[in-house]
C-alpha cells in the first residue's frame, strides 16, 4: 500500500519524532511504500492569504498553489498523520495544510440540495492518526475528541467508501513514565506493522 505519512512537529528531538520513526519501521515491517512528508522541514506555509482564499472554490485555479500536495495526495492509498495534540487539536501548521490542500474539487466536491460534501480522494482507503496528547483520557472524551473526529471522521466521507480508521493515542503525555513512553512506541511500531494492505 502507497501511504502518504504526514509529520507535524516542529523540534527534531521531540518524542513526536520517535513516534514518527516507529510507525515508519512499522509500515516498512509490513511491505508498505512511504511517502514522508514534514510539514516543518519542508516549510510549508500554512497561512492562506486574500487571493487564495477568493480562488478558493474556482476549480483548477484553487489547486496552483498546492498541486505538489494534491499530487501526493492522489497517489496515496493510506493517508497517515503523526502530531501532537495541542489545545486539543491539530498544531497551526497541520490545520494549515488541512484548509490549503484539501480545496473543493480535487479533493471534495461541495454541498448540493441539501446533500453533504461528496467524495473525490476514493483511492484513500485508510486515514490513520498517531497522536499525544496532555489531557487524560476522560477529558479528552468529555470534550467529544475534536482532533480526532476531525481527521477520521470529517476526511473519511471523502475518501473511499470503505476506508478504514487508525486512532493511537498517548495520553498525560507531561506526566507519564519513560517506560510508559517505550511501551507506547512499541506498541505503534507493532501495530502497523500488522496494516493489511486496502
Amino acid at each position: 500500500m502507497r501511504c502518504l505519512l504526514v509529520y507535524c512537529h516542529p523540534c527534531p528531538e521531540s518524542f513526536t519524532a520517535a513516534v514518527r520513526d516507529r510507525v515508519l519501521a512499522g509500515l516498512a515491517r509490513a511491505g508498505h511504500e512511504v511517502d514522508l512528508l514534514d510539514l516543518y522541514a519542508s516549510g510549508f506555509r500554512a497561512v492562506m492569504d486574500a487571493e487564495e482564499r477568493r480562488r478558493y472554490h474556482d476549480p483548477g485555479v484553487n489547486e496552483a498553489p498546492v498541486k505538489d500536495h494534491l499530487e501526493r495526495l492522489k497517489r496515496a492509498q493510506g493517508l497517515v498523520f503523526v502530531y501532537p495534540t495541542w489545545w486539543y487539536g491539530q498544531p497551526a501548521l497541520l490545520k494549515g495544510w488541512l484548509d490549503r490542500v484539501w480545496v473543493p474539487h480535487a479533493t471534495f466536491t461541495m454541498p448540493e440540495g441539501g446533500k453533504p460534501i461528496g467524495r473525490v480522494l476514493t483511492n484513500i482507503r485508510l486515514v490513520a492518526a498517531v497522536s499525544t496528547l496532555g489531557s487524560p483520557w476522560w477529558w479528552w472524551t468529555f470534550l467529544g475528541q475534536p482532533g480526532r473526529r476531525q481527521l477520521l471522521w470529517g476526511l473519511r466521507v471523502i475518501c473511499h467508501p470503505r476506508c478504514r480508521t487508525l486512532w493511537m493515542a498517548l495520553h498525560r503525555m507531561d506526566t507519564v513514565s519513560a517506560e510508559e513512553r517505550r511501551a507506547f512506541l512499541d506498541r505503534v511500531e507493532a501495530r502497523f506493522a500488522r496494516l493489511r494492505a486496502v
